[in-house]
């Protein structure tokens, strides 16, 4: 499990396709809205929460999932890149369970994804 007394960090490459098989993490009635790449696996945004899912040894065949409810995201900032020479743009989560970084990589709309977080978070 994630020690979050230190800050997680994921990091997102691009945007993709939702995976077909997100289905089987789903509740019934959550919809998947949006999904991106990561390095090994991918995170997908639902109407619900945020699942990012971290394949980890060598085969990628452990698999170890992260659910984070909007509900109990308490403030996030967003910083994009500031020029040619900066590549990543960065979002930041305050939860409840503690403090979490995202890492934009060049290809990912840091403000389509501001918008994702806003429209989750600030649902009537």
């Amino acid at each position: 499990m994630a020690d979050m007394s230190n800050i997680l960090t994921w990091t997102l490459v691009s945007e993709c396709p939702i995976p077909k098989d997100v289905s089987e993490l789903l509740v019934e009635g959550e919809v998947p809205v949006a999904a991106y790449k990561t390095f090994r696996d991918s995170a997908i945004f639902t109407d619900r929460r945020l699942i990012v899912r971290d394949a980890q040894g060598l085969t990628g065949k452990k698999v170890e999932i992260y659910s984070l409810p909007y509900s109990s995201i308490v403030m996030w900032s967003t910083e994009n890149a500031g020029n040619f020479l900066d590549f990543n743009a960065e979002v930041e989560l305050w939860t409840k369970a503690g403090h979490i970084k995202i890492n934009l990589q060049r290809g990912v709309d840091i403000r389509k994804f501001d918008r994702l977080i806003a429209n989750a978070l600030l649902k009537d």
